[in-house]
């Protein structure tokens, strides 16, 4: 599988350790976003990582910025994109299975490496329900944004 990571610089240290982890798991690897601990804006590195992602670069995204919120709703602003801000290994799992979810979100100062890691296993290892319940409702998400 290959993972598209991407972060700012609050998200670097454990977009560095997260890399690490990929590779030692076989997985093939590509970096977007910060390239130092000098500052890097979050919604550039969400940019990079969506855009790679629709354009079939890689089977999954994963954004890090200090709490991951920030990030997300960045992504989330990509048609095609469902990013989830994750904080345990059963979110990550519901988010594949239920939402779709194409991008991991994570917070560096709010997640410890080891956390991350067992987020993103889950993350990785989990396929969508495909019920149309979940079909229709992912659909919604979709769909406009303008609900005046």
């Amino acid at each position: 599988m290959k993972l598209l990571f991407g972060s700012d610089h609050a998200g670097i240290h454990l977009r560095k350790k997260l890399v690490e982890w990929a590779d030692r798991q076989g997985h093939l690897t590509e970096v977007f976003g910060a390239p130092s601990e000098e500052p890097f804006d979050y919604p550039d590195a969400a940019d990079e990582v969506c855009q790679a992602l629709l354009a079939g670069r890689g089977d999954l995204g994963v954004l890090i910025c200090g709490s991951g919120i920030g990030i997300s709703i960045r992504a989330n602003r990509h048609r095609g994109i469902h990013a989830a801000l994750c904080c345990t290994p059963e979110m990550a799992e519901l988010a594949r299975l239920h939402n779709y979810a194409n991008i991991v979100c994570l917070g560096e100062r709010l997640t410890q490496p080891d956390l991350a890691e067992a987020i993103l296993a889950r993350f990785i290892e989990t396929g969508e329900d495909r019920q149309d319940r979940r079909e229709r409702r992912v659909a919604k998400t979709d769909g406009p944004t303008d609900l005046n």
